[in-house]
């Protein structure tokens, strides 16, 4: 399919989504309720909203970190940056838990940063042949991290703010001034875009990198921003959303091909199309009841992550 056609067949699917998701929901509301209006501004907008910023957002940082790690199968959720984030919210609900919401998620996301960079320190030490190795250190090293703060929520009797923030992954609690922190997990995603041309430069090797003019440190930085701001917002938001940032990169390179600055808005489109697309579904399954979008996520993303395994990959243009 040309590029433009997967564009606009990607646009017309998340408006189809988006509408799906403004309709359903626990009650039924007709346009003519004069109380409509309150339930879609308050309840049913931003929840769309945020599905579609942590899905794109979610998706951009998986190409990002494949980029910088040079490893297909690596996302966010593989590298211990969601138990680092919330090892970092954990510190500050104890330390001073009257700190205002932007001390917290700036905790967050310098403490992310630091898993990231522990992940990479991991991954340098291992052979470069083995590329299975590289999201199998980083689950290990995601479980140690798990185990730290789950011991510490059990210590501090804190273990009911890590099952909202690496267990649930749902949106049925956001609402108008929940959510809007996700937009800064958008505005990550879009620096990420306007540095799509020296990702693509730096997944080519840091010799390689530094040959073309390229400074890589400096824009493995950057990337290493990008993939902690996201993990940081999405995690103290709404929880932790595994597999979006390793199938839909996959996805969309074996249909467009590895240029980055033409495949990472589509990117960011087909991660926000997944995310609420599992929302949706966990809506319907047992109207009026829900299922979090990481559980639906969970089972989704493993099968498709499983088929991507199965097929072989189509000749990159």
């Amino acid at each position: 399919m040309h590029d433009r056609g997967i564009r606009i067949l990607a646009l017309a699917g998340l408006a189809a989504l988006a509408l799906a998701s403004l309709a359903v929901g626990a009650a039924n509301v007709s346009l003519s309720d004069p109380q409509a209006w309150l339930f879609l501004t308050v309840s049913r907008i931003p929840r769309t909203l945020a599905a579609m910023l942590a899905g794109a957002a979610l998706a951009v940082a998986g190409v990002v970190m494949q980029q910088i790690a040079r490893n297909r199968f690596v996302e966010p959720s593989t590298t211990g940056a969601p138990e680092s984030a919330a090892l970092g919210l954990i510190a500050v609900t104890l330390i001073a838990p009257e700190a205002p919401i932007w001390v917290k998620m700036l905790v967050a996301s310098v403490t992310a940063l630091m898993g990231v960079t522990l992940f990479l320190q991991v991954i340098r030490r291992l052979p470069p042949k083995e590329v299975f190795l590289v999201p199998l250190a980083g689950l290990i090293l995601a479980g140690i991290l798990g185990a730290a703060v789950t011991w510490i929520g059990w210590e501090t009797d804190l273990l009911q703010y890590l099952s909202i923030w690496l267990l649930t992954g749902e949106f049925s609690g956001v609402i108008a001034g929940r959510y809007e922190l996700l937009w800064i997990a958008g505005i990550a995603a879009v620096i990420a875009w306007f540095a799509a041309d020296r990702f693509s430069i730096l997944g080519l090797g840091v010799e390689s990198a530094t040959a073309l003019g390229l400074r890589p440190q400096a824009v493995m930085r950057l990337g290493l921003v990008v993939v902690a701001v996201v993990t940081a917002m999405v995690v103290s938001s709404v929880g932790m959303i595994p597999f979006v940032g390793l199938v839909v990169p996959n996805i969309v390179s074996r249909m467009m091909g590895d240029n980055l600055r033409r495949t990472l808005a589509p990117t960011a489109m087909g991660g926000a199309m997944l995310v609420l697309g599992s929302d949706l579904v966990g809506r319907l399954v047992i109207h009026p009841y829900e299922i979090p979008a990481g559980t639906v996520l969970g089972v989704v993303g493993a099968a498709l992550f499983l088929i991507l395994l199965w097929r072989r990959p189509r000749r990159a243009r």
